[in-house]
């Protein structure tokens, strides 16, 4: 294997034998009667993955998907039924939290039982006990058995554990949302280190600000299939369509992995192209690779951004008042229909954004032919840069959420400030010195 290549995952497959009940397991082992006495699950479907030395990539995608199962067969915890994995480095895992644990001993006594396991040395360790002490801060109880720690403790101890024994690759599987908030800002401190120490992080979260903020690539996993990878942004846009059910694969590509460019023009598939006919952008912007999908029951026919004059602009000034107009046609009767706006930064970060239903605006139900005006006026308090503005209509019908029509990244948003503070927004302090 090339060393610049961390991990490479070739062709996997993991089935799971699914039993009714005991016994048919064991009528199975002793060959008891004909034919099978289990269901076959197919986990991973001829998955391939190449993870290159220094990169973060995250995997992303509904539960069931495969995510953990891969993580598991990745550190060695499963086995595959088929394919091949192969590893180049020390791997630290962050899977089931204190998993390896054992409960009858105390927290130093476990430290050196998991970094055994990792395959580090008890010099090694002894070089690392302080810090990882210093890192779980769960004091005396360290010399305590691990049965009488609370489930805050435990966890703190397995995670300092983990992340501090300095491995070559970092396994994340939902554990960065950890203990309270001064311990969460301390783990993901710990994990923007190794992002610049270079180390080679692989990430499995529902979070996806931090997929977005944190992953240089993105890899999409929905029923053991992997849809595509690419940039964050776009492989999330992908996500989710695939949780609304607006996904849908070509009948001639079966599970035939798709690229980039190809989840794009799936993005687009039964749609108009990149516009539709009658959209007025009033010289802004449009993005031409825009992500539209849903049920068209509604569907947004123009859109455009007004500043504090009432002028139609994409440039807005910090501190001022704007508006987003968006007009809606109805193609069908619509019980109670939610009309949304949601900016984002250029990496796919969720900024800010509202809907009529958080505001209680709009309440009511609208009949086939209707035009719905919508505004939202607000003042721009985000830092100077550029952004993208996502549109929407949803609903719910018989409790089920629905899609009717969303645009996301229509537009660019371009704010000018002369004063920028920390963050993302301006929380406009008054500032007195006595």
């Amino acid at each position: 294997m090339d060393n610049n290549i961390a991990i490479k995952v070739t062709d996997l497959e993991k089935v799971y034998k699914l039993y009714d009940k005991p016994s048919d397991r064991l009528k199975e082992a002793l060959h008891i009667g004909r034919g099978k006495h289990h269901t076959a699950h197919r986990a991973l479907k001829g998955v391939n993955m190449t993870i290159r030395q220094g990169e973060c990539v995250g995997i992303i995608g509904t539960n069931g998907s495969g995510k953990s199962t891969i993580l598991k067969i990745i550190t060695g915890v499963l086995s595959p039924t088929a394919g091949e994995v192969e590893v180049n480095g020390r791997i630290s895992a962050l899977l089931e939290l204190g998993a390896g644990f054992n409960m009858e001993y105390n927290g130093i006594e476990n430290i050196y039982l998991n970094g055994t396991m990792i395959g580090f040395s008890k010099k090694e360790i002894d070089q690392k006990l302080d810090e990882i002490l210093a890192f779980a801060d769960i004091g005396d109880y360290v010399y305590q058995p691990a049965k009488t720690y609370s489930s805050g403790m435990f966890v703190r101890l397995a995670f300092a554990v983990a992340i501090n024994i300095d491995p070559e690759i970092l396994i994340v599987d939902e554990a960065l949302s950890v203990g309270d908030v001064f311990f969460q800002a301390k783990c993901y401190h710990k994990f923007e280190e190794f992002k610049e120490m270079g180390k080679t992080i692989v990430f499995v979260s529902h979070d996806l600000s931090s997929i977005s903020k944190y992953c240089d690539r993105v890899v999409l996993l929905n029923q053991g299939i992997k849809l595509g990878e690419g940039a964050p942004k776009q492989m999330i846009d992908t996500y989710k369509q695939v949780l609304v059910g607006q996904y849908t694969a070509p009948e001639s590509e079966g599970e035939r992995l798709l690229d980039d460019e190809q989840l794009r023009a799936m993005a687009a598939k039964g749609v108009d192209g990149s516009k539709l006919e009658g959209r007025q952008q009033g010289g802004m912007s449009e993005n031409p690779d825009l992500l539209e999908y849903g049920s068209k029951k509604a569907q947004i026919t123009e859109y455009y951004i007004t500043d504090e004059k009432g002028t139609r602009t994409a440039t807005i000034l910090k501190g001022s008042a704007f508006t987003i107009h968006m007009r809606v046609e109805m193609t069908e009767r619509i019980a109670a229909p939610i009309f949304a706006f949601t900016i984002k930064n250029v990496r796919g970060t969720e900024i800010t954004g509202t809907n009529t239903m958080f505001e209680k605006a709009f309440l009511e139900s609208v009949e086939a032919g209707e035009t719905k005006e919508i505004t939202f006026t607000q003042e721009m308090n985000l830092q100077g840069g550029d952004y993208l503005l996502s549109l929407g209509v949803t609903g719910y019908e018989e409790d089920d959420f629905t899609v009717y029509h969303r645009l996301y990244d229509v537009l660019s948003v371009t704010v000018i400030s002369d004063k920028d503070t920390v963050g993302f927004y301006d929380m406009n302090s008054k500032v007195t010195v006595k």
